[in-house]
């Protein structure tokens, strides 16, 4: 039985962007079926990050001992370029109140849960990703907050506070539990984590079909606007992230690495802040961008494992014609 749920669960992961397009979709056209979904938003993204705290132990922190530069690169990159983005594209394009609060949301979030997978797929360097991607979580109860009141509070009142509380019970003690379990009952863990994707996949989707459902009128007012801002927010989180990996002069795996961690948020995280302090429409650039940044991951992760293989094969020949 645990075998099958693990087929399923792998082939949900595999198929996972696909999913949450076609419940969004739903969601969309039918968005009473899924409304009641919205008073469980801040317990599913719980149920995620709890997941994530059964796969951490902690060696996944050693990165930060033996390469303390590259993860203090990762993270302040993650910490400055995104929030820095979504600010800068909320006054270039002169963007509604809700609408900018929901892009700032979006950018002053941790790394996205999963960008360690993209990492894997990009034959990039999974060590570091999966130390960073662990590193800025924690960190979230304190930066997130702050970077939030710095970038948003000329839109709307920021009360860091209470936002320091939510992200505490949503995001650090599930993942502080899972971790505890996972070091008392490792062997018992080891044997169900395979199931994990299934459980994340579900939680995820039903997020994102309940921000739709609950702002299917305003995004049928401003949904061109909002996806437009969130591709060029994820490209360039991308794009710019790379290009911080060549500035320090790190090697093709750091780079990709990089691009991954900075272009790909925990949009979960951006969709219950915004649900639980600000408004249902503040919650749409995270739903979009829970959508998008796993399409583009998956493709973007297809390219480098191809920059990968192509400058191997260039190695070879320089050597076979030395």
């Amino acid at each position: 039985m645990l075998h099958k749920v693990a087929v399923l669960s792998a082939f949900v992961g595999r198929t996972f962007a696909l999913w949450v397009i076609v419940f969004a979709v739903l969601a969309y056209m039918f968005p009473e079926l899924f409304r009641f979904l919205s008073a469980y938003i801040s317990i599913l993204l719980g149920i995620v990050m709890f997941g994530m705290g059964l796969t951490l132990k902690p060696k996944d922190f050693s990165e930060v001992f033996t390469r303390p530069i590259d993860v203090l690169i990762g993270v302040a990159g993650q910490f400055i370029i995104m929030p820095v983005l979504a600010y800068a594209l909320a006054k270039i394009l002169n963007l509604p109140s809700e609408i900018a609060v929901g892009v700032i949301l979006v950018g002053c979030c941790p790394g996205g849960t999963s960008s360690n997978v993209m990492s894997y797929l990009s034959k990039g360097d999974v060590p570091l990703s999966v130390t960073i991607t662990a590193c800025s979580t924690v960190l979230a109860p304190f930066v997130t907050p702050a970077l939030i009141y710095l970038f948003a509070n000329q839109w709307v009142e920021i009360n860091a506070a209470t936002m320091v509380i939510s992200i505490v019970k949503i995001v650090i003690v599930p993942i502080v539990g899972g971790v505890v379990l996972n070091m008392l009952f490792g062997r018992t863990i080891a044997r169900v984590v395979v199931v994990l994707p299934l459980v994340s996949s579900v939680a995820i989707i039903s997020i994102v079909a309940a921000v739709v459902a609950v702002s299917q009128q305003k995004i049928a007012q401003t949904g061109a606007l909002i996806f437009s801002v969130v591709v060029l927010h994820n490209f360039l989180g991308y794009l710019l992230g790379y290009l911080l990996g060549r500035v320090f002069k790190m090697d093709l795996a750091k780079r990709k690495t990089l691009s991954i961690e900075i272009g790909m948020q925990n949009s979960g995280l951006g969709v219950a802040l915004a649900m639980a302090h600000f408004s249902p429409l503040s919650a749409v650039p995270a739903a979009i961008f829970s959508v998008w940044h796993n399409i583009t991951g998956g493709i973007l992760s297809s390219v480098y494992a191809r920059m990968s293989s192509d400058q191997e094969q260039s190695k070879e020949n320089r050597e076979v014609r030395a």
